[in-house]
């Protein structure tokens, strides 16, 4: 299957941060752009961001649509089987999520993390009737480590279909995917569509050292987002770095941000980058990105100016995976 290298995803927006106009507004603009692939989860806004999603994409050829949701995360009610892996979960959350998307299938459905309460076998049984159903045309996953990465496909040849994705962090400082889970990702055949390639934010060089956050960035939003860019934003010397990629991206001829996603684009083993929108516009610039190319000298200046900076600790995937979800 062929994606967009700008994928388009609703986490922290839709549903939550913005209105449902401005989100299919962001929608719409997206496509507007050429982007056709589109990521949510049924997590997001507790289902509200799939419902949001479905409702924009509604009138389009869903031919010519990639959409992705996962599974893993409490919804609903949050019960003790309303998330997880488990089969009874996965078989259920499936059928939730198409009903919101209005559409008859998904085509890639991923586990959002990976499920140290539930067999894995029990988890690729389920996701290999899904495809047989035709719920689901692709299986990725997202965080899971290289040990992980391999022990899910070897059971998923064995159940007749393949993991063809994963979904980490990455950007130019976060790259804890390139000791083991890029090597294991490319012996496996499983492409990278990274999410956070602007790093929350922070890549922007809006967030400046010494001073508040901007009115209405996602550093002063309290339902969630200001949660996720905290830590970057508390480390001055990140911020002071950060500010001295300004010249290379203006010898580009482009923003901070479609610098940060054109580095994400350049590594050969991603295969799109996530990109998420609170206003039409920003979206519309950041697809600008699509298809720069930045010299070599360039990407080694990006490196020394981040060093120091940049986290490479593979360990770090692994930290994204709780030991256990049963807490009832």
């Amino acid at each position: 299957m062929q994606v967009t290298e700008i994928t388009y995803g609703n986490w922290l927006t839709h549903g939550s941060q913005v209105e449902n106009d401005t989100a299919t507004a962001c929608v719409h603009a997206a496509l507007d752009a050429g982007i056709t692939t589109f990521d949510t989860a049924d997590v997001y806004a507790n289902t509200v961001a799939e419902s949001v999603l479905g409702e924009a994409l509604k009138g389009q050829r869903r031919e010519s649509l990639e959409i992705f949701t996962k599974v893993h995360g409490a919804i609903g009610p949050k019960g003790p089987n309303d998330r997880g892996l488990s089969r009874k979960h996965i078989m259920e959350a499936i059928n939730g999520s198409l009903t919101r998307l209005q559409t008859d299938y998904v085509d890639l459905y991923q586990a959002h993390r990976y499920d140290h309460s539930t067999p894995l076998e029990e988890t690729i049984g389920a996701f290999a009737d899904i495809v047989r159903q035709g719920k689901a045309i692709y299986i990725g996953v997202s965080e899971w480590t290289a040990a992980q990465l391999r022990a899910g496909q070897h059971l998923a040849r064995q159940a007749g279909f393949a993991l063809v994705s994963n979904q980490p962090e990455y950007n130019m400082i976060h790259r804890v995917i390139e000791t083991e889970v890029i090597p294991a990702s490319v012996d496996l055949g499983i492409g990278q569509v990274v999410w956070s390639p602007i790093a929350q934010g922070t890549l922007t060089g809006k967030y400046l050292p010494g001073q508040p956050a901007p009115a209405g960035s996602r550093a002063t939003d309290e339902k969630g987002g200001q949660r996720m860019v905290d830590s970057w934003l508390k480390n001055e010397a990140l911020l002071v770095a950060v500010q001295d990629l300004r010249p290379i991206a203006a010898e580009l001829g482009l923003t901070m941000a479609q610098l940060a996603i054109a580095w994400v684009l350049q590594n050969k083993y991603v295969s799109s980058a996530l990109v998420g929108a609170s206003r039409p516009e920003q979206i519309t610039e950041n697809a600008k990105a699509s298809g720069v190319q930045i010299p070599d000298e360039l990407m080694v200046r990006i490196d020394e100016v981040l060093a120091g900076h940049i986290v490479t600790d593979p360990s770090l995937t692994a930290g994204r995976s709780p030991a256990s979800l049963r807490t009832w």
